[in-house]
């Protein structure tokens, strides 16, 4: 086995207690680094970075209250007030909710794309998935109605009304909030950031993840997860879903083995399965050459691997 290892921190750093690295992370390359540089990314992420004790603690205890209730999924559902008003999305709202996130777009400076197709939106895959779709997507996947799910989120848009759908699929719908006091969860009220935190550990350690949205968070967790051993990420391909959605609604087809199979068809390769990070979409140049490249932190291959020695041509690389 072929490691590398690395020095100590320098002086000046080993005696700050905090390092503050603020917007760092969309400023760095993906790709053709020098691998010193890349393992040492692995390193920091996954093996020196750690939450403070309090966070850990809570997380933990979320993870033994979710296992209580067997292997369960984590759902990083996005279906979130400034998601869908960002992104535009309005499929399953009423009038009056477009309405209000139009006005939440119009108003917020910094995003500089005010008119939105919320069909062309949807069509293109750029839409998380609705509360109702997830249920008929975990349904054709073939997970029964007992499976325990975690809802790793902030405030779902409308509430109950728009998780009814979901939850009549699948009662057993855990979150933090469900699975400690108010006392307990107290503390880390009024701070979005530990919340989150508390959402990442619990996804992290789940038994599927299944991100609802491309995010930070979630392509932080799967690539976690890639480096803790290609834990089962399942990652909805939403383009091909809407297709069948859309036939559903128009009646085409209904759920039952047929919209499973396909559902299971289109999926089999979206699981968090072994494979070298993408690199950046041929002919692209510039900045959009370097947001069309895989992020590090969804796939951290083969970067962060050790390299067996071995005479088979198709050498063996294993998960540091």
């Amino acid at each position: 086995m072929i490691c590398v290892f690395f020095a100590p921190l320098p002086p000046p750093l080993s005696f700050q207690q905090v390092i503050r690295a603020a917007k760092s992370d969309s400023r760095l390359a993906n790709n053709n680094l020098p691998p010193d540089i890349q393992k040492l990314r692995c390193r920091t992420c996954y093996e020196a970075i750690r939450f403070s004790p309090k966070i850990e603690a809570m997380g933990k205890l979320l993870v033994e209250r979710m296992r209580f209730y067997g292997p369960y999924i984590a759902l990083h559902l996005r279906f979130e007030k400034d998601v869908l008003a960002f992104s535009g999305c309005t499929h399953g709202l009423s009038k009056a909710e477009a309405e209000e996130l139009r006005i939440i777009r119009e108003n917020t400076a910094y995003w500089k794309v005010k008119d939105i197709d919320a069909r062309q939106q949807r069509s293109k895959g750029y839409c998380p998935l609705t509360p109702k779709e997830v249920g008929i997507f975990l349904r054709a996947l073939g997970y029964p109605q007992k499976t325990p799910i975690y809802i790793a989120s902030g405030e779902i848009y409308g509430g109950d009304s728009h998780m009814a759908e979901l939850r009549s699929r699948f009662p057993m719908l855990m979150s933090k909030e469900k699975l400690v006091s108010v006392e307990k969860l107290e503390p880390f009220n009024g701070h979005a950031t530990q919340l989150a935190a508390l959402d990442y550990i619990v996804s992290v350690e789940s038994d599927i993840f299944i991100p609802t949205y491309s995010g930070n968070m979630a392509r932080a967790v799967e690539g976690h997860r890639r480096f803790l051993g290609h834990r089962k990420t399942i990652s909805p391909d939403r383009k091909s879903l809407v297709h069948l959605f859309d036939k559903m609604e128009r009646g085409i087809l209904k759920e039952g083995p047929k919209l499973s199979n396909r559902v299971i068809e289109i999926h089999k390769k979206l699981q968090g399965s072994p494979r070298r990070r993408r690199g950046p979409v041929s002919g692209t140049k510039g900045m959009d050459r370097f947001r069309s490249e895989e992020s590090f932190y969804e796939n951290p291959l083969p970067d962060c691997l050790c390299r067996r020695e071995t005479t088979n041509l198709n050498a063996a690389l294993v998960v540091r």
